[in-house]
């Protein structure tokens, strides 16, 4: 089977689950900006512990919320993902 990727539209106002690494840890106390996010923190990193963020967002309006939340407290942020971008299925020849 061949596997083919195809990217999913998107728009303000669309719904996703996004990946979001910032350096430092975030505890628990978040959990009134943060939602439902899933944390993981991987101090493997030097003395740098690098935080991931990993959940459902309503819309984009609520990503930019969480980052700016994130920019108030002066935490860094490495990188924002959404994790729903591409959709991959088999296809059959």
């Amino acid at each position: 089977m061949a596997t083919k990727t195809s990217c999913k539209k998107f728009r303000i106002g669309t719904s996703a689950n996004y990946r979001i690494r910032v350096q430092g840890e975030i505890n628990q106390e978040w959990t009134d900006i943060i939602g439902d996010m899933e944390l993981t923190t991987d101090p493997a990193c030097g003395k740098d512990t690098i935080t991931s963020l990993v959940g459902h967002l309503v819309d984009q309006g609520a990503l930019s919320g969480l980052l700016k939340a994130l920019y108030d407290q002066h935490i860094p942020i490495l990188s924002v993902e959404n994790l729903d971008e591409k959709l991959t299925f088999n296809t059959t020849k």
